[in-house]
C-alpha cells in the first residue's frame, strides 16, 4: 500500500500537473486512448488466465517440482491469445480507425502503437497474478507502479526541454510498458520461479485440458472488465472526442487514488479465497468475506468524503474544461464504492464449483454498460459514462452477492458496518452544513472539512473498534512507535 501511494503521487505528478503543462487536453485524450485500448488488448489475449491462476495453482504450487510447470502452461495460453488479437487487430484497422476518424483522426496516426502496450500489459498481469499466487506482491507493484510512472516522468521532462517531440514521446510511451514486464522476469528468475522449461511439466493431460476450458469459459469475465474499465472512455472518444477524453480519463486516474489501499488488501485476500475453496473452509472463508468487506468500507469512505466535501476546492487547480469532471468523479466513486463494500465476493464466485453461472452476470455486465453508454453520453456528456458505469458495477455486484449467498449461505455484513456507515452520513451532513453556514473558503475550508472526517468518522471508528482489523493494525503501529 505504501509502494502504491508513491507511486500514485508520481502519477499526480505525471497527469494531475505535468500533463497539463506539457501537454494540450486533445494530447492528454490521445495518450490516455492508447492506453486505454492497450489495456482492452491485454484483456482479450489473456484469455481467463487470470482466474485460472486465481483456482488451480494453490493445487500445484510445489518449489521443489517447478510447480509443475504451471506457469509455461498459463504462458502457452496467454501466447495464442497474443496471437490470435495481433491478428484481429491488424486485420480490423481500417473498421476501427474508421471510428474515430470524425472526431479523433490522430488515434488513426498512432494506431500500431496500442501493440507494445496491449502485449507488455498481457504478460504483466500474467507474471503478476502467478507472484500474487506466491505471496510476492511487492515487486510487481513497484514495477508498474514507480517504475513505469518514473519512466513516464522522465518521458514528460524531455518533451518539456524539447528534447523529443510529441511523436517519439507517445512511441517512447508505449514502449516503455516493457519495463515492468522485465523487471518481474528478472525477479522470478531470482525468486527460482521463473520455470519456462516443458520439461518440467508434470501436469497431466487431463489437469491441463480442465484447466484450458476453464480459462476459455472465464473469458467472458475478462470481456466484462474490459467494458467496465474500457469502453467508456472509448465510446467517449467516438462520440464526444478527445478532449472530451482527455477530461474524462484525468478524472477516473483522479479517482483512482482513493482504490489504492482496497486492491493492496485484494492483492492479499484472492489468492486466500482459492486456498481455503482448496481446503473446504467455508467459516474461514465468511471471515475473510466480511473482513474485506468492513475494511473496504472504512478506507474507501473516509477518503471519499474528505474528497468530495472539497471538491471544489481541488478542482480549481484543473483547467476550466475540468468543471465538468466533478460529477465524473462523484458517479465514478458511487460505482466504486459499492464494488469495494461487496469485496471478495468476485474472486469466491469464480473460483467456485458454480463458476460458470456467472455467464449470466457478465452478459448482464458488458449490455448495460453498452447500451447505457450509447443512451447516456449523447444525452449527459461525459457524467454520463460514469453514471453507466456505475449502474452496471452496482446491479452487477448486487446480482453477485444474492447469488453467492442463496449457494453458499454467507455474506459480507455485520452490524459495525451500519454504524461505520452511520457516522459517514452524519460527517457528510456536517460538513454541508459547514459549507453552507460557514463564509470562509480555500484552505482554512479545506483543513476544516478534514478535521469533520478525523473527528466524525475516523475518530469513531477507531475508538469505538468498529472495524476490528483497522483498529488492530493500529494499535500494532502504536506499538511500534513506542520506546523499548
Amino acid at each position: 500500500m505504501v509502494i502504491s501511494y508513491i507511486g500514485i503521487a508520481l502519477g499526480y505528478l505525471n497527469k494531475g500537473f505535468l500533463f497539463l503543462i506539457v501537454l494540450s487536453t486533445a494530447q492528454i485524450g490521445l495518450v490516455n486512448l492508447l492506453v486505454t485500448v492497450g489495456s482492452l488488448f491485454a484483456q482479450f489475449a489473456n484469455l481467463g488466465t487470470v482466474y485460472s491462476t486465481w483456482k488451480f495453482f494453490p493445487y500445484f504450487k510445489n518449489k521443489e517440482k517447478k510447480n509443475h510447470g504451471f506457469l509455461l502452461l498459463i504462458l502457452s495460453i496467454v501466447a495464442i491469445g497474443i496471437a490470435a488479437c495481433t491478428v484481429l487487430f491488424i486485420v480490423f484497422q481500417g473498421e476501427v480507425q474508421q471510428l474515430y476518424e470524425e472526431r479523433s483522426s490522430a488515434f488513426s496516426t498512432y494506431y500500431f502503437l496500442v501493440l507494445p502496450i496491449g502485449i507488455a500489459s498481457v504478460l504483466y498481469m500474467t507474471f503478476e497474478v502467478y507472484l500474487r499466487g506466491l505471496y510476492k506482491n511487492i515487486v510487481s507493484v513497484f514495477a508498474l507502479e514507480i517504475g513505469l510512472r518514473l519512466c513516464l516522468t522522465s518521458l514528460l521532462a524531455l518533451l518539456y526541454f524539447d528534447m523529443i517531440d510529441f511523436n517519439v514521446f507517445v512511441i517512447l510511451q508505449s514502449f516503455s510498458y516493457i519495463l515492468p514486464v522485465l523487471i518481474l522476469i528478472v525477479y522470478l528468475s531470482w525468486l527460482g520461479e521463473f520455470n519456462v522449461s516443458w520439461g518440467y511439466m508434470t501436469i497431466s493431460k487431463r489437469f491441463r485440458r480442465i484447466i484450458r476450458n476453464f480459462s476459455l469459459f472465464n473469458y467472458l469475465n475478462t470481456l466484462g472488465i474490459v467494458f467496465v474499465n474500457s469502453m467508456d472512455v472509448m465510446m467517449i472518444a467516438y462520440f464526444l472526442g478527445l478532449e472530451a477524453t482527455g477530461v474524462y480519463t484525468t478524472v477516473v486516474f483522479l479517482a483512482s487514488a482513493l482504490q489504492v489501499p482496497y486492491k493492496s488488501v485484494i492483492r492479499v485476500s484472492s489468492p486466500l479465497v482459492s486456498d481455503h475453496w482448496k481446503r473446504r473452509e467455508m467459516e474461514k472463508m465468511k471471515a475473510l468475506y466480511t473482513k474485506v468487506s468492513s475494511v473496504a468500507l472504512v478506507i474507501g469512505l473516509t477518503p471519499f468524503l474528505a474528497i468530495w466535501l472539497n471538491i471544489d476546492f481541488l478542482f480549481g487547480f484543473l483547467k476550466p474544461e475540468f468543471q465538468s469532471g466533478i460529477w465524473v468523479f462523484l458517479f465514478l466513486m458511487l460505482g466504486r464504492l459499492i464494488d469495494m463494500y461487496f469485496g471478495v465476493n468476485g474472486s469466491i464466485f469464480v473460483t467456485s464449483k458454480k463458476y460458470k453461472y456467472d455467464i449470466f452476470f457478465t452478459c448482464f455486465l458488458m449490455a448495460s454498460v453498452f447500451l447505457l453508454n450509447c443512451w447516456f453520453i449523447p444525452w449527459w456528456g461525459i457524467p454520463g459514462a460514469a453514471i453507466s458505469t456505475s449502474f452496471a458495477l452496482i446491479f452487477y455486484n448486487v446480482g453477485r452477492l444474492i447469488f453467492v449467498w442463496i449457494a453458499y449461505k454467507i455474506h459480507p455484513f455485520s452490524w459495525n458496518q451500519l454504524k461505520v456507515f452511520s457516522f459517514a452520513l452524519l460527517t457528510y451532513l456536517l460538513g454541508v452544513l459547514l459549507h453552507t453556514y460557514l463564509s470562509t473558503s480555500g484552505w482554512i475550508m479545506f483543513i476544516l472539512q478534514l478535521a469533520v472526517v478525523l473527528f466524525f468518522l475516523v475518530i469513531p471508528i477507531l475508538w469505538f473498534r468498529l472495524d476490528e482489523e483497522v483498529a488492530s493494525y493500529i494499535d500494532k503501529l502504536k506499538a511500534r512507535m513506542r520506546p523499548n
